[in-house]
């Protein structure tokens, strides 16, 4: 037999877990701090997400353009034929990565200390 205590406290419940969800994604929202592009699988640059600029990569004869605008990256440029990169957008998370495989540039969203994530330790 459900009480009126029992539907009380079953609200009391959802809504604490609701409150609880809300502010732990919004925690994580600020853990985005760098942008490390690589090209061949070096290094090229780290850069801050909150900081807007447009990067120009020029190598081997290719250019990409990575824009960073209001805490977000996108590949607004390659001169690469199929433009995957191009189309995949914007980026905002931390991990989201745009490669560009036939000019072997790399764009990921790396947190703020750029260390080991929790799981791999």
């Amino acid at each position: 037999m459900i009480r009126k205590a029992d539907i009380i406290l079953f609200f009391v419940l959802l809504i604490t877990g609701l409150l609880l969800s809300f502010f732990l994604l919004r925690a994580g929202d600020d853990s985005a701090g760098k942008v490390l592009i690589t090209v061949n699988g070096e290094t090229y640059g780290i850069y801050d997400i909150h900081q807007n600029q447009t990067i120009k990569i020029k190598q081997n004869g290719h250019t990409n353009n990575i824009t960073i605008k209001d805490g977000a990256v996108s590949m607004s440029y390659s001169d690469c034929a199929n433009q995957v990169c191009v189309d995949k957008g914007i980026i905002s998370q931390p991990k989201d990565s745009i490669v560009c495989l036939p000019n072997k540039v790399m764009v990921e969203i790396i947190a703020e200390g750029g260390g080991a994530d929790v799981i791999t330790g």
